[in-house]
């Protein structure tokens, strides 16, 4: 069964802006790459009905990536620096492109990072 998950970044503009959405095969964690201080996300079925949902998630720590975390019908954030056990986990971009998480290192510092994603699509 497939999801959506819908990212909204509810503080910015008049009512708030759609920041991600994307479309993939059951998952419990996303990663998001450069997400927004605050998170409203909205995963549904391929019916449209809500699966789980968090409002105005905020931010947790400074840092290119943030993990979703399905709790039953809710979702947790954490913003977090990528280990090895993120390798293999999904990731979606600005926009809603959604790929995987295949390599990440950064300096202990934080003030640098190099990161790849496979993207792969099928009909």
């Amino acid at each position: 069964m497939a999801q959506i998950w819908d990212l909204w970044y509810p503080k910015a503009a008049a009512t708030g802006l759609s920041f991600a959405r994307g479309r993939i095969d059951k998952a419990t964690i996303m990663l998001v790459h450069a997400a927004p201080p605050f998170l409203t996300v909205t995963v549904r079925d391929d019916n449209g009905l809500t699966i789980a949902e968090g409002k105005d998630l905020a931010a947790t720590d400074e840092s290119p990536i943030t993990r979703l975390t399905l709790h039953g019908s809710t979702i947790a954030r954490e913003d977090i620096w990528p280990t090895e056990g993120d390798l293999g986990q999904l990731v979606i971009l600005p926009g809603g492109e959604v790929g995987t998480l295949k390599q990440w290192w950064h300096a202990t510092d934080h003030t640098e990072w190099r990161w790849q994603i496979e993207f792969y699509n099928h009909r």
